[in-house]
């Protein structure tokens, strides 16, 4: 215990005259002085320590000291995942082998048909270089170089660009983060002296309110103490805000299962005008196929077996169906039985050929084809002919849309990825600002939560009988824990 704190002037002045050694011996004597007086009585105990530190007589450990959150490790997800996947692997086995099975019995109307194997050119360095080794040649050779030197060209430009960009971006992301600091400076500061605010009111008001009552000695202890709830937040507003929160997830689960029932009722209206419509056309079609039928003629015979076999297809004729259809006609039995096994056959088959221009013969062999959507080809049909003008004209005009094109959605690209970057820069700040108020309220829950358990013991003890010079003890100490004690305004 040392004193340094000379509060009257008399003392004052005098410590102002004194010598360093003069100033540490009569700071040694008060010192002593105090010590004799007031800490080495007759009466040893703790009870000094009990007012100044407000130590409560029986104050229990929080259960949640001892409480033990175990995680709970299970292996049964890996485990299910292991099986899945092996039960997966042994489904794919199944399937191929009732594949093969299948594959010895199947009806050939119903087999599928066998693929050839199309390999695209889609790339135009690519098809460059088969028509180099398919046919080597002057301008094979040299029109392929081109295309790969416009190709390394391209490359090199767009690097650069690509690059120019990101540096671009960079710096702009750079200068919005500045501006973003400088914007929270405000915000912070916002924060703290809201903080500051709140510490000096909860002092303004508890050390009005004791004071009221450690000086006036008629103050009745029930009334002491009730103004303390202005600084409790009540719950009534959230329990409005609860049921109305309740009242709004009941009107929406009403209104998506009503939606639900409507759209039902909705689609199952369509499924049966679709089958209304589809009637309709039914009967439209075989209006048309007996029309056809009955105006048949012997030069006009191939046309109407063309246009009845779509008719009979598109309506999915049965045999019978077909036979009554033609029957109007004025072919033999012969032809008739020949259209009717035709058309049956090409309904009842599950699958048909692509056409030799797109998918090839059918072996399964492989078949190159060129499909190229690339500027670079009209580089390479000019290379192959430059005395045609057109191909020039053509080259330029879709390499320079190209290059428009590309620097257009590059600077586009740019300035889109900067204005999100200040967008989301700005919803930052605007995030922390409303924070604020949140992060006061919860300071200053946190604040009444270290403070009321030391004024409800005054209260205890003040009902006890205390003296009016402890009571002012413990008050100044809680004082003294609103301005100093957690939680702390600079963390």
């Amino acid at each position: 215990m040392k004193v340094n704190n000379f509060s009257d002037g008399e003392t004052q002045r005098q410590q102002r005259n004194l010598t360093s050694s003069q100033r540490r011996a009569n700071s040694y004597t008060k010192e002593g002085v105090l010590v004799n007086t007031y800490v080495k009585g007759e009466n040893i105990d703790l009870q000094d320590s009990y007012d100044s530190l407000m130590i409560s007589e029986n104050t229990k450990m929080p259960k949640e000291l001892r409480q033990n959150h175990r995680a709970q490790l299970s292996l049964t997800p890996i485990s299910i995942i292991a099986s899945g996947i092996m039960a997966a692997v042994a489904g794919i086995t199944a399937l191929i082998r009732h594949s093969s099975k299948v594959n010895l019995n199947i009806d050939e109307l119903k087999r599928l048909p066998t693929t050839t194997r199309n390999v695209t050119l889609n790339d135009e360095t690519h098809q460059a270089l088969y028509q180099i080794i398919q046919s080597p040649n002057k301008k094979t050779i040299l029109a392929g170089l081109g295309v790969l030197t416009l190709t390394v060209l391209a490359f090199a430009g767009k690097m650069f660009f690509d690059g120019f960009k990101d540096i671009w971006i960079k710096k702009q992301e750079a200068q919005i983060q500045k501006n973003l600091q400088e914007d929270l400076i405000s915000v912070e500061t916002q924060s703290f002296s809201g903080k500051m605010q709140i510490i000096r009111s909860m002092l303004s008001h508890y050390a009005k309110e004791f004071n009221n009552y450690l000086s006036d000695d008629n103050k009745i202890l029930t009334n002491f103490g009730k103004s303390t709830s202005m600084f409790t937040f009540t719950s009534k507003n959230d329990s409005k805000e609860n049921r109305k929160s309740n009242l709004k997830y009941l009107i929406t689960g009403l209104g998506t299962a009503a939606a639900m029932v409507g759209f039902g009722f909705f689609a199952l209206k369509n499924l049966s005008k679709s089958r209304e419509h589809l009637e309709q056309y039914t009967k439209v079609t075989k209006d048309v196929i007996e029309k056809i039928s009955s105006t048949s003629k012997d030069s006009t015979k191939k046309i109407d077996k063309d246009t009845l076999s779509k008719l009979f297809k598109a309506i999915e004729a049965t045999p019978d169906q077909i036979k009554a259809g033609i029957k109007s006609t004025n072919w033999s039995e012969k032809e008739k039985e020949e259209f009717v096994q035709e058309v049956s056959r090409e309904i009842k088959t599950s699958t048909t050929k692509v056409d030799n221009a797109i998918g090839g013969n059918g072996t399964p062999k492989p078949a190159f084809v060129s499909f190229v959507n690339d500027y670079r080809a009209f580089f390479y049909n000019w290379l192959l002919d430059t005395s045609n003008p057109q191909f020039k004209a053509l080259f330029f005009g879709i390499t320079g849309l190209t290059v428009t094109g590309y620097g257009g959605k590059l600077l586009g690209d740019a300035i889109r990825d900067v204005q999100v970057k200040k967008y989301n820069a700005q919803t930052e700040l605007n995030l922390q600002r409303n924070l604020v108020s949140t992060e006061l309220r919860n300071f200053k829950s946190k604040k009444d939560s270290a403070i009321k358990p030391l004024v409800e013991e005054f209260y205890k003890q003040a009902e006890n009988g205390r003296s009016k010079d402890e009571l002012k003890v413990m008050a100044e100490n809680i004082l003294q824990e609103i301005k100093n004690g957690p939680p702390f305004v600079y963390s």
